[in-house]
């Protein structure tokens, strides 16, 4: 087995806002792509946590039981345009006359396909009439997305397509003009490294750059922004920020000349909803944290005012997500200790009925609010994404008055128990976590804790394909809903914000402690997996209290705070969340909560790092110098492994295969850290 290869150091030390911050291994921020002292180092880490990782391991039976998760992953919902509907099947955008009917493949993703680079589809927007299908492209597992017009008659690939790249998907692809004479969208204004995203307009045939949209966005915000038009072409509204999005500023089509004007001055509120009419129709935090419905008009002359909002829904006991128009009705998304439920509304808020789902679990939504506001219904019908924590995804349709449709069945149900659990924390707030075992397991079991608890995005009782994978190898899976996140609203977000970001930690350590308390969990057989922003919580339960795990698996993670200064997309993640990197009394607290930074000799659980190599929410450097760290800190036995992965990025952008590579190892390392066999080799079939 191969040894794991040693980092030096160096007397590097930063001076942050007056604080001196020794930074030993800021070497390893240097770009792996290039060959040299980082690049070799990188890869010689990979190799020996895979050798680590699979010795004893049956690598084919590992990637098999992965495979058949993934069978059941979030399905791309069908888009209709003129009539018709577009789909993805495989990697393949299909054409039909229904969502699920025969059809005719339009576009085979191969064609985008590079040397050694497979090509994935970041999103996909059918114009209005049907004629053009707008796609973004990304092949580097970056995010970053070109976008491709392709013309629907014939299939070919139009040579009018904008040259800018989009950072990602997160403003929600492009947002077509009523007419289909063309489209706005959120693009980069120069390298991606320097994260200036700029508003533009493209006509149709137009080539060269696109011309820039003036929308009169807060000065110096680095926030994502997206365009909503009216479906008669009369309004246009400019959302912008992606995780608190809110209307800044309107435009009147119909009187070009009067240009964007401001609509609702920026505040830490939300107010995210779609045009009905001369109305802007939103769910909003504004005094409701668990959200409540309302309706601003677009023409009012001062549309901040309160007093000419309409209440359409008043603040209750469910946390409201999400409204769409659908026809003349309102289809308003909310949920209940963490349950999806959706009621069916007239236009001024009265309730017309509900949708029957099928079951307790959750709605398929992307991870942002802003990107939800891509979502439209062009035929008059609801069609959505539905799973529970044991069922994968199935997909169906609702049209007000009508019965579900099922259009496509789950493919994956896990046999398995759902019960709801509750810690409590330090400060006596009571933290709910689901408890997820094999049907007919019983006493302590080897656990996995999975949460995140940040940025107000809700964890909820979906399917994921990694966790159903180790719950058919035997574990058992606790999925815990931290304060940070917005399962419970607003308040439960901001209870573990910027100068509360350390609640979250200490809301995962009580649930921890009673999982092992109740017996859910046996001693030395519990171990924890975050990715991202979760990464970060992995850090600091490993640093801050390691006898607890048995294994720790941070999975494309944010890890280093102070460097993150350093890096413009983090630098605005960081002004956002944690607080101002210029204020010394923020940057002591920051560094409090930075892995990195509280490492420290000790005997260590095992630690596997997973990062892509191009990632640029939470560069692999982030996870190079941890890891460098924490190998020199080790006293223990257990390995401090890291893999950063060629190819890939934060997650979204990264092709199928990486992925599925990717989830193999987390769970063979999983398996042999808890004592868990190998799954045995099964009959391909899907449904288990």
């Amino acid at each position: 087995m191969s040894a794991a290869p040693t980092a030096r150091t160096e007397a590097t030390v930063e001076i942050v806002a007056g604080i001196a911050v020794p930074d030993p291994y800021r070497w390893l921020e240097a770009d792996a792509a290039v060959p040299g002292e980082v690049s070799d180092w990188q890869r010689a880490q990979a190799v020996h946590a895979e050798d680590t990782i699979w010795a004893g391991h049956d690598r084919d039976a590992v990637r098999a039981v992965v495979e058949r998760s993934h069978a059941g992953a979030w399905p791309e919902l069908p888009r209709s345009g003129g009539g018709r509907w577009f789909r993805v099947e495989g990697r393949e955008l299909q054409v039909a006359d229904e969502p699920y009917g025969p059809g005719r493949t339009l576009v085979d993703l191969a064609r985008f396909d590079e040397p050694g680079r497979t090509a994935v589809l970041s999103w996909f927007a059918p114009s209005p009439d049907g004629t053009v299908l707008a796609l973004g492209v990304c092949t580097d597992g970056s995010e970053h997305n070109r976008v491709e017009l392709v013309d629907v008659r014939t299939g070919a690939r139009r040579d009018d397509a904008p040259p800018e790249l989009l950072h990602s998907s997160w403003g929600g692809g492009i947002s077509w003009f009523p007419d289909s004479t063309g489209f706005a969208f959120l693009g980069l204004g120069g390298t991606a490294h320097d994260f200036r995203q700029v508003v533009y307009r493209r006509a149709l045939g137009d080539h060269g750059p696109s011309a820039i949209e003036d929308v009169p966005v807060p000065e110096g915000s680095r926030e994502y922004t997206r365009i909503q038009f009216s479906a008669d072409g009369r309004w246009a509204v400019a959302a912008h920020r992606v995780g608190t999005p809110l209307p800044v500023a309107v435009r009147d089509l119909t009187d070009p000349g009067t240009g964007w004007r401001p609509f609702l001055r920026p505040g830490p509120e939300t107010v995210a909803g779609h045009i009905v009419g001369d109305r802007y129709v939103a769910v909003t935090d504004r005094d409701a944290p668990r959200r409540r419905l309302v309706a601003i008009p677009l023409d009012a002359a001062d549309p901040a005012d309160p007093s000419c909002w309409t209440e359409l829904v008043a603040e209750s006991d469910a946390v409201l997500r999400s409204v769409l128009p659908v026809g003349d009705a309102l289809y308003l998304s909310e949920f209940h200790r963490t349950a999806a439920r959706v009621r069916i509304l007239d236009g001024d808020g009265a309730e017309r009925g509900s949708v029957p789902l099928p079951g307790e679990g959750a709605l398929a939504a992307p991870f942002f609010p802003l990107t939800g506001l891509a979502a439209e219904s062009r035929d008059g019908s609801f069609l959505f994404a539905f799973s529970t924590l044991t069922t994968s995804w199935g997909v169906y349709r609702h049209r007000p008055g009508g019965a579900v449709e099922v259009l496509q069945e789950p493919r994956i149900a896990i046999d398995a128990t759902v019960r709801l659990h509750e810690a409590i924390a330090s400060d006596g707030i009571a933290i709910p976590y689901h408890v997820v075992r094999p049907r007919g397991s019983a006493g302590a079991a080897p656990v996995l804790i999975s949460a995140y608890g940040a940025a107000g995005i809700p964890t909820l009782p979906q399917y994921q394909p990694d966790l159903a994978a180790f719950l058919a190898c035997g574990g058992t899976v606790v999925q815990a809903y931290l304060r940070g996140g917005g399962e419970f609203g607003s308040a439960w977000f901001r209870a573990a914000d910027r100068e509360r970001r350390g609640t979250r930690d200490s809301d995962l350590i009580a649930v921890a402690e009673h999982v092992l308390a109740e017996g859910i969990a046996a001693p030395g057989r519990l171990a924890l997996s975050g990715g991202s922003d979760g990464g970060l919580m992995c850090g600091n339960a490993i640093t801050a209290r390691p006898e607890l795990w048995a294994a720790v698996l941070p999975r494309a993670p944010l890890l280093d705070l102070v460097g993150g200064f350093r890096n413009p997309y983090l630098e605005f993640v960081i002004r956002k969340a944690w607080g101002d990197p210029d204020d010394p009394v923020d940057v002591a607290r920051m560094i409090s909560l930075s892995p990195y930074e509280r490492v420290r000799p000790a005997e260590y659980p095992l630690l596997y790092v997973e990062a892509g190599a191009n990632d640029p929410r939470c560069p692999p450097w982030q996870a190079r110098k941890f890891v460098a760290r924490m190998q020199a800190a080790q006293r223990g036995e257990a390995p401090i492994l890291l893999h950063v992965y060629e190819n890939a990025g934060h997650g979204s952008g990264t092709g199928h295969d990486v992925i599925v590579a990717q989830d193999a190892a987390w769970l063979a390392c999983l398996l042999g850290a808890l004592g868990l066999p190998d799954p045995a080799v099964e009959d391909p079939d899907t449904r288990r």
